[in-house]
């Protein structure tokens, strides 16, 4: 940052002293130390921020306008040139056919990830107040971290998270953190149910109240977050978001609000890695902003100096700020500008102006009528009055049209894809079980192999009756045959003979396997017997 740079100066308004009209300003360096605007409700706070932003945008500089009201935030695109129209990303929630994409848990990196479990929080006790408990932001804090470790999720997840037994299963699989995953394996999985149910059941009714609304749940509900925070400061690009309460109520005003302010906090913080003296100085406007002040907002006042990111805060009376965030305004803020104010407020204010004005002085103030204590060159000057400028002139032709359609085209996605696919991610998680083998019905052809067979026992063969040798058989057996068979050839047939006689010894036969023959009128002695079988078996 150059020193020309650094003492640019914006122009706030006019003094009045004594009627001497004199415009005066305030240098880069010290809006660095952020401005603090207090004044009852129609005095011209509004009118006084968007004149400060419309100076800032035509110079060139990189702004955030958060609008509460709606109209501020829609005359501030009529002041836009013709050569910033693609800088602006407008942000209006109430265009429902065309929902913006913002997911603050979308590529968190791992070291900023505990501090968007801490702004969300934050987020959400200043929300729910009422029913906020130690246990309700244990268990919220141990959700957020869970989700922050697992891909393509969002806000949305945290009741799925509590209730999908499946999806919890899923989310559970992929942590890294040991603490994290202790909590969800050692100590809720171990939870009786009516327990849990307990536990949970105040987290699932608050959560539910804007995961139901169809407005917020397409803005936070998409998986990929079109606006890139970083980059448009690092690019001094235009941020303008219509908060208009009377166009998307209460609750998604403040919500949005403080989650876009968390955003811009971790943004500016991540702007570590940069040399202090290439960071590009950004302005966050907020009008009304006690609905988006969390306790982490007095962090943004400590540290955001240091990172280029310069605060320009505005409400009505000093009680709608809870007390660790009035003592941190008043403890870093540089400049205060005070607008008339109620009584209350005057009798605190009075110590800051004394001896200069008193509080008579600051409830008897008239419209676009200010007192200001003004940071010059690093040091709080004493107070003076002036007049705010009048309303900007606007310019002679609108660019309103072409940066709505532009910021459509570039950050939003049409309404029925976004539910879409929200509808598909919410469908039930079904717990997938191995199927069991099964066998085709037409086996694949085995090619070049065999195919496998199954295993069947063996067969024990079974003893075949064997043919007796010829070799074995005696003589004794070629005489009289085998016990209880009779006589048998040298093959092992029955012979077939004729019973002998009483009387004479007598065989005739034809010796097997020999030309021989005997007949039966002659008589064999053993030895011509002997030789014949001899003969027989050479053959």
């Amino acid at each position: 940052m150059t020193d020309s740079q650094d003492n640019q100066v914006l122009v706030l308004g006019e003094t009045n002293f004594r009627n001497q009209k004199q415009r005066f300003g305030i240098r880069t360096d010290d809006r660095r130390r952020h401005m603090y605007v207090v004044g009852s409700t129609g005095m011209g706070k509004s009118e006084f921020l968007k004149n400060m932003a419309i100076q800032d945008i035509e110079e060139g500089r990189g702004v955030a306008f958060l609008d509460p009201h709606g109209d501020p935030s829609s005359d501030l695109l009529d002041h836009v040139p013709a050569h910033r129209v693609k800088d602006v990303v407008y942000f209006d929630p109430g265009d429902l056919r065309y929902p913006l994409a913002f997911n603050i848990l979308d590529k968190v990196d791992y070291e900023y990830r505990h501090l968007v479990a801490s702004g969300l929080l934050g987020v959400f006790k200043k929300i729910w107040v009422d029913a906020w408990s130690g246990r309700m932001e244990y268990i919220l804090n141990n959700t957020i971290l869970a989700l922050l470790e697992y891909p393509d999720t969002t806000l949305l997840a945290i009741n799925r998270m509590l209730s999908d037994k499946n999806y919890r299963k899923k989310v559970v699989a992929v942590i890294k953190d040991p603490i994290i995953k202790a909590f969800w394996t050692d100590e809720f999985a171990k939870y009786a149910d009516k327990f849990a149910t307990e536990a949970t059941a105040a987290i699932q009714n608050k959560v539910g109240q804007f995961s139901s609304n169809n407005l917020i749940r397409n803005i936070i509900g998409q998986f990929e977050s079109k606006i890139d925070v970083r980059k448009i400061m690092d690019e001094s690009k235009i941020l303008v978001v219509n908060l208009s309460r009377g166009r998307i109520g209460e609750d998604a005003s403040r919500l949005i609000g403080a989650l876009l302010i968390t955003k811009i906090q971790l943004a500016a913080m991540s702007r570590v890695d940069v040399p202090e003296s290439e960071r590009r100085d950004f302005y966050l406007y907020v009008d009304e902003f006690q609905h988006f002040a969390t306790e982490s907002f007095a962090n943004i006042l400590s540290e955001a100096r240091k990172f280029h990111l310069s605060l320009i805060i505005a409400h009505q009376y000093i009680k709608q700020m809870e007390e660790p965030v009035q003592d941190a305004v008043f403890g870093n803020v540089g400049s205060l500008v005070t607008f008339r104010v109620g009584a209350e407020d005057a009798e605190f204010l009075e110590k800051w102006y004394a001896p200069d004005f008193m509080a008579t002085d600051l409830v008897n103030l008239g419209k676009y009528s200010i007192y200001i204590k003004l940071m010059v060159n690093g040091v709080t000057s004493k107070g003076f009055s002036a007049n705010t400028l009048p309303p900007l002139p606007k310019m002679e032709e609108s660019h309103r049209d072409e940066i709505i359609e532009w910021s459509r085209h570039a950050y939003s996605t049409p309404r029925d894809e976004v539910e879409k696919s929200v509808a598909e991610w919410a469908s039930p998680v079904v717990e997938q079980f191995p199927a069991a083998p099964r066998y085709p019905s037409n086996p694949p052809r085995y090619q070049g192999q065999r195919p496998p067979q199954r295993h069947q026992p063996q067969r024990q063969p079974q003893s075949l009756p064997q043919k007796p040798s010829q070799r074995a058989i005696s003589l004794d057996a070629l005489k009289g045959g085998l016990p209880g068979q009779g006589a048998v050839d040298f093959k092992g047939r029955k012979i077939e003979s004729k019973p002998k006689e009483p009387t004479a010894q007598t065989t005739s036969f034809k010796v097997p396997g020999s030309d021989a023959s005997v007949g039966a009128d002659r008589e064999l002695d053993s030895s011509e017997l002997k030789k014949l079988i001899e003969e027989a078996l050479k053959k």
